[in-house]
């Protein structure tokens, strides 16, 4: 047990190495990308932006009209206080923050839309890529951490994507504002206030390259939470772990795993609290520098060389826009941080954008000819997965073979041999190395990915079966299929009757991954789904190695019904599935070393004759 945890602790920190590598982006290029992101929305990121704009600039009026209530309509210099200028003056005070407000709820729900429609397009994008991958991909990478991606990932930069664009351009022009409004009314009192603020944003600066690193690793264990949950909480993984007692042990990985993610948390929550809270102090002490300030230069104790007139209304006035510019420069400063923090997520997501897929549809699709869609030919393939080490052998090597429409052909083959591969390559699931594989004469690297998959169908070991009924089970093969088509396939696979005897028909939920159903019965309807769509070359991989001696006798007739008429690779383990086959490929380490009917090879007494016997035996 400390061996395989010691393992998956060595795996996770060669993974989070190798995001950590992955997360030191260009800046500026991730930059490009994301504004990139905004493109297909130039129209309502203008009508945003025009909005940020007009609430800006109404955001400055107010302060300059508090100077005149005060030093105009208050407290003139001659007489008592004007009530009729007071009131229009506090009339256009209130009309300017109705205004400002009604705008301001325009402009959330314009920002708020396109936020969240960029979010759902990269989400999209990203579910669209991870579609076009290899099995290859899928094989080598955790489910858990692919759907980390497309949820922690996504979610993790909604806010910067919903609220950058109107934030920088709001804040920016407020700060722009304020400032010319401050320096309007005493340039004296605007250097004082800003003195600050280049150290400011260099501490921002820092904070965001610690919150970032800490960012990397809390997606990374989050990923590894996720990867956690989906191996131990899937239907496989619970049966799994009750089969072994090893509940308490899933309990402690995840605790293990879910205390690293609070710690992580915390550190990312308080990265940034001592620098929020320089910012605050700053704020909260300035009017009084602004107010002993202020004191010095009315009573002329300070001398700048130029007459300072400070006037009560003048320093309300200020000290209202000052508080307008550092709470604007302190969302500034959040954003930039924002966007230092959100870096390392983008970059994981573009990593997963930027995926090449290692297998392409072809430029200029060739037809495939329908007479001759049953017709299959191997011709010299080679094939080693990507990541197999130099030292390793091919997994397929030199394998040629021709099949005629309608043939039945086995491939047998102790565990490893390459079996399974070679049924692989036919709908181009993998990539052959070398050589070519040819359906209907066109080599399938020529074909269109969609036409090539129209005329194969595959049944393996283990049928995946939605948590859904049967009737949408089976329509995933031919989503406009009649009843009477659905009935006819559930007939040709030997499950309409059990169908019938469930209380809902065809409308039976079957559970997660089909467990509701005894293996035969889920067999079966995959079965049934494959002939749902009647291609004219059927893959069957083991399809009956995993059930019991009465099921594959059912299934076994099932299949031999669905393999009728058409060309058939059946990858066998039990020997005795395939002794009617028009030929058997016998595969050992890449290479066929046998072919011949069932007779034949046994006559040969060879490596068939061999495992024939062993089975026989047991």
């Amino acid at each position: 047990m400390g061996g395989g945890r010691g393992a998956r602790v060595a795996m996770r920190d060669e993974t989070a190495q190798r995001e950590a590598n992955a997360t030191a982006p260009d800046v500026p290029d991730l930059g490009r990308r994301i504004l990139a992101l905004f493109a297909p929305h130039r129209p309502q990121l203008a009508l945003v932006i025009a909005l940020v704009l007009v609430v800006a600039a109404i955001a400055v009026f107010p302060p300059l009209l508090t100077q005149r209530v005060f030093d105009e309509a208050l407290f003139p210099p001659e007489g008592g206080p004007d009530l009729g200028l007071l009131w229009q003056l506090v009339g256009i005070m209130i009309a300017l923050w109705v205004s400002s407000s009604l705008l301001g709820i325009w402009q959330v729900w314009l920002t708020s839309r396109v936020g969240n429609r960029v979010m759902g397009e990269l989400r999209n994008s990203l579910f669209e890529r991870l579609q076009r991958m290899e099995l290859a991909f899928f094989t080598r990478t955790k489910t858990g951490v692919i759907q980390s991606r497309l949820q922690n990932d996504v979610g993790g930069v909604a806010s910067v994507l919903s609220n950058t664009v109107s934030s920088v351009v709001g804040n920016s022009v407020t700060v722009i504002a304020s400032l010319v409004t401050m320096l309007i009314l005493s340039w004296q009192l605007t250097i004082a206030a800003v003195l600050l603020t280049p150290l400011l944003v260099w501490l921002q600066r820092r904070v965001g390259q610690v919150r970032a690193r800490i960012a990397t690793q809390t997606q990374e264990s989050l990923s590894e939470m996720t990867a956690i949950t989906q191996e131990s909480l899937s239907v496989s993984g619970i049966l799994l772990a009750k089969a072994f007692g090893r509940q308490q042990d899933e309990s402690r990985r995840y605790r293990a795993e879910n205390d690293r993610q609070i710690d992580l948390q915390v550190r990312l929550t308080m990265s940034g609290q001592t620098f929020f809270a320089m910012v605050s102090i700053f704020i909260s002490i300035l009017p009084a520098v602004i107010y002993v300030l202020a004191g010095y230069l009315i009573t002329g104790q300070l001398e700048t060389g130029a007459d300072a007139v400070v006037t009560a209304g003048t320093l309300v006035a200020f000290t209202t826009v000052q508080a307008r510019l550092l709470m604007p420069l302190m969302g500034l400063l959040r954003v930039a941080l924002d966007l230092q923090t959100s870096a390392a997520l983008f970059a994981r997501i573009f990593e997963y954008l930027d995926l090449v897929p290692a297998i392409e549809p072809p430029a200029d699709p060739k037809p495939l000819p329908r007479e001759r869609a049953g017709e299959v030919v191997f011709d010299d393939v080679e094939f080693r997965y990507p990541d197999a080490r130099e030292s390793e052998p091919n997994t397929l090597d030199g394998v040629s073979f021709a099949l005629e429409p309608g043939t039945f052909a086995a491939f047998v083959g102790p565990s490893g041999a390459g079996k399974t591969t070679i049924g692989y390559l036919l709908p181009r699931l993998h990539e052959v190395t070398a050589g070519a594989v040819r359906l209907a004469g066109v080599d399938v690297r020529e074909l269109d990915p969609a036409a090539l998959t129209d005329h194969i169908g595959i049944v393996s070991q283990e049928p995946y079966l939605f948590h859904a009924s049967i009737r949408e089970n089976l329509r995933y093969a031919k989503p406009d299929a009649t009843d009477d088509e659905l009935d006819a396939a559930a007939r040709a696979a030997s499950i309409y009757d059990t169908i019938q005897r469930f209380p809902d028909g065809y409308d039976t939920i079957v559970g997660e991954r089909g467990y509701r159903l005894s293996g035969g019965e889920k067999q079966r309807i995959a079965i049934a789904r494959v002939l749902l769509k009647d291609p004219e070359v059927l893959v069957l991989d083991e399809a009956t190695s995993a059930l019991d001696t009465v099921s594959e006798r059912v299934v076994q007739t099932a299949l031999d019904a669905a393999a009728r008429g058409r060309t058939t690779l059946a990858i066998a383990h039990r020997l005795s599935t395939i002794r009617h086959a028009d030929v058997i490929f016998v595969i050992d380490r890449g290479r066929i070393v046998e072919r011949g009917t069932h007779d034949d090879l046994l006559e040969l007494g060879g490596t068939y004759a061999t495992l024939f016997a062993q089975q026989a035996t047991r």
